[in-house]
């Protein structure tokens, strides 16, 4: 692809994830992409997002899919939209559409995208960079080679507040206040601790789902035996499915240094990733594969998993052979779905630990 043959893209929603993670992502990609159209609710935002770039700004979906300048879509909006969206998109024929996790709010759902899709012959990548980290990928392809199934999964991310890093990323315009979570001085309420462990594992947890479950024999018979809720925004999770333990760990806190961390343990091999922390655009994540004596080594790689979801976009739009099947997406999505609704229940059956 040329420089006379760069993608148009239209931002739709211009808050921190298009801010700080994909306007620095096309820009590291200017030979094949440039933003030609900013879309979000806020004038403001979207007129002060588009200026620096040279782009055109609407507040209004129609109207960017309108202009012919916009190739691909990136969905950045709040969840509740994404499904809407892609289709608006899909049906507009637009080359390619890059939709934020989670793609959709229940399977049904995510069906109406994948069948909207095929329809229209345009395809789509969801923007889980883990699942596109060449430091993983790496790693998963060595795993693959050993044949080997693991006993314990654990996917840890213990992370500064995401404000800390967008603020190193980008100057940032309009961000949106954080919602209410329950604290460890309020009065417990169920409901609402329920709903905060449901957005902490859609909103957090689901970057590492699609990694676990392709580790994890046996996912769909995942059964949630305890969940809890760590305020401000955390969670320890633990599920069972054949003999095997899924361990999922979350916090928020106000210090720096990051761990965000998925170790697969067999009976005689583990692998363990460490991945940067997100909007960070500092190189791909490292992995360890161990063996009795022998570890080895893998990355960094200096793409990192958001230029490696742009890439996937890229190429769909010039070869059209996904790397993923568009029902792959469902199925992370099922598996994330029923992790969250399994632990929230958990939470409102007072069966916590």
């Amino acid at each position: 692809m040329t420089a006379r043959e760069r993608l148009g893209v239209g931002l739709i929603g211009a808050g921190p994830v298009a801010q700080a993670i994909h306007l620095p992502a096309i820009a590291r990609l200017g030979d094949h992409l440039f933003v030609a159209h900013v879309m979000d609710i806020d004038a403001g935002i979207a007129e002060t997002v588009a200026s620096p770039v040279g782009a055109a700004w609407s507040t209004s979906v129609d109207d960017l899919l309108a202009d012919p300048s916009v190739e691909v879509v990136v969905i950045c909006s709040p969840h509740l939209f994404h499904a809407e969206q892609a289709i608006a998109a899909f049906r507009a024929g637009v080359r390619a559409v890059l939709c934020e996790k989670p793609l959709a709010m229940s399977a049904e759902e995510a069906r109406q995208i994948v069948d909207a899709s095929e329809a229209s012959g345009v395809p789509f990548v969801v923007g889980n960079m883990h699942a596109y980290d060449p430091g993983w990928l790496a790693a998963a392809a060595r795993w693959d080679g050993t044949g080997a199934t693991p006993h314990t999964i654990r996917a840890s991310a213990v992370l500064p507040w995401n404000s800390r890093f967008e603020d190193l990323a980008t100057e940032m315009v309009g961000r949106p206040p954080a919602p209410p979570s329950p604290t460890k001085t309020s009065e417990p309420d169920a409901s609402a601790t329920a709903g905060a462990l449901h957005g902490a594992v859609m909103g957090l947890a689901i970057h590492d789902l699609p990694l676990v479950r392709r580790l994890l024999p046996g996912w769909e018979e995942l059964t949630i035996v305890s969940a809890r809720f760590e305020p401000p925004f955390g969670y320890l999770i633990v599920g069972e499915t054949d003999g095997r333990t899924l361990i999922l760990e979350g916090a928020m806190h106000g210090g720096w240094k990051p761990d965000w961390t998925l170790e697969a343990v067999g009976d005689e091999h583990t692998v363990t990733v460490r991945f940067p922390p997100s909007y960070v655009m500092a190189g791909s994540a490292t992995a360890e594969l161990a063996h009795e004596h022998v570890e080895t080594r893998v990355g960094p790689f200096e793409e990192n998993g958001y230029e490696g979801e742009w890439h996937e976009l890229i190429r769909l739009v010039r070869d059209g052979q996904p790397s993923r099947s568009r029902l792959s997406s469902v199925d992370d999505l099922r598996f994330a779905l029923s992790i969250a609704e399994q632990s929230s229940q958990l939470v409102m059956n007072g069966a916590v630990e």
